[in-house]
C-alpha cells in the first residue's frame, strides 16, 4: 500500500479543517471495510492536462508580449479552475473504480482493499491507469502496505 506523507508546507490541513464536517459524514462505514490501503500524490510537473478536451478554450489563455503572441497548449497551473478541471479528470479516469477501491481528491489517490489478495491487484490497476494517462506518483511521498493511513488530515 502507498500512503502520501503530508508536506508541512502544504495548505491541506487548513483546507481539511474547512471541509471536516462534510468528510466526516460522507463515508461513515468506510473504516470498517478497510483492511489494507494505498494512497498516492501526483508528481508536480507531470504531463499537464492536454489541450484535447479543452481546445476550444486555448484562446482564453492567450497573452501578448513584445516578443509575440502566446497561447497555452496545456492547462497551466495557477488558473482559477485548474484544480476543478484536474479533479474532473481524476474522477473520469477512475470512474469505474471510485468507491469500490479508489477515492480521489484532486491529486491525492487512496486505494483500499478488504484483503491482501485484492490488494495484489488494486494498486496495479491504479498505477496502470496513471501510466496510460501519463500521470505519475511522487515516490518520495509514498508508503506501502499500511493498516492505517492519514488521508486529507483524517486517520483511516
Amino acid at each position: 500500500m502507498v500512503t502520501i506523507c503530508n508536506n508541512p508546507n502544504d495548505n491541506v490541513p487548513n483546507f481539511v479543517s474547512m471541509i471536516n464536517a462534510v468528510v466526516a459524514n460522507a463515508l461513515p462505514n468506510l473504516t470498517a471495510a478497510l483492511r489494507t490501503q494505498i494512497t498516492n500524490d501526483m508528481k508536480n510537473g507531470a504531463e499537464p492536462i492536454s489541450k484535447a478536451p479543452y481546445h476550444q478554450d486555448i484562446s482564453k489563455t492567450a497573452f501578448r508580449t513584445r516578443y509575440g503572441h502566446y497561447e497555452f497548449l496545456f492547462m497551466p497551473f495557477g488558473l482559477t479552475n485548474a484544480p476543478a478541471v484536474f479533479m474532473e479528470l481524476m474522477n473520469r479516469i477512475f470512474y469505474e473504480y471510485l468507491d469500490k477501491f479508489v477515492i480521489v481528491f484532486i491529486d491525492d489517490v487512496l486505494v483500499y482493499s478488504k484483503s491482501e489478495e485484492e490488494h495484489e491487484q488494486h494498486p496495479r490497476i491504479v498505477l496502470e491507469i496513471h501510466r496510460q494517462k501519463k500521470l505519475y506518483a511522487k515516490f518520495s511521498k509514498c508508503e506501502f502496505w499500511l493498516q492505517q493511513v492519514a488521508f486529507l488530515g483524517h486517520i483511516v
